[in-house]
């Protein structure tokens, strides 16, 4: 399966996320599964690199050719398969479309923005892919508590809750992965089961 991980480019952050996403793509990459990422080399997009290379998996980076010219984030070296596509529009698309599941690491916006466009394409039953979120050291508690409470409010339906997953544990993650997902046939069973 090609997994898409999203996550940090940042490496200036506490070392243990860090550890943490190697070892679980390390372990996916084991089990046989792909990487599909944003070829950065720093963050938690280099350590899923890194992991998925450690485990002997196959990965796709795709990266904008705006950042070769411009260094906007190091790159990393060891794609097995590289796609430079000319916007970060494009780029996401690419991902999306190769991917066959999404982990979403800890990040900063534009993982939260990588995160929702692809829950949200769900929603819309524009595609069935399992998205698991890493919630290491409860990185992710407080945006899940703003989800729960535009829940409570009636701005988001009590069934979204059914289009992801939000754990820190990664036999969890894998589980839910490989598992069967559920799925709704038509974006008005979603609103109104």
């Amino acid at each position: 399966m090609r997994i898409c991980v999203y996550g940090a480019a940042s490496s200036s952050i506490d070392p243990e996320y860090i550890k943490r996403v190697e070892d679980l793509c390390c372990h996916l990459a084991e089990k046989g599964h792909s990487l599909v990422f944003g070829g950065g080399a720093g963050g938690l997009m280099g350590a899923a690199a890194r992991g998925f290379k450690k485990g002997r998996g196959h990965i796709i980076g795709v990266i904008p050719k705006f950042f070769f010219e411009s260094e906007v984030e190091e790159l990393c070296d060891f794609c097995d398969q590289v796609f430079t596509p000319d916007t970060m529009r494009e780029r996401k698309q690419i991902m999306e479309d190769a991917a066959e599941a999404f982990i979403v690491t800890p990040g900063g916006i534009g993982t939260y923005e990588e995160y929702f466009e692809i829950l949200t394409l769900k929603q819309l039953c524009r595609h069935t892919k399992p998205i698991a979120v890493y919630n290491i050291m409860g990185f992710y508690n407080d945006m899940q508590k703003a989800v729960d409470g535009a829940i409570e409010k009636g701005f988001i339906k009590d069934n979204c809750r059914k289009l992801y997953l939000v754990s820190e544990d990664t036999e969890e993650i894998i589980k839910y992965i490989e598992g069967p997902q559920i799925s709704f046939s038509s974006v008005k069973e979603l609103k109104n089961g």
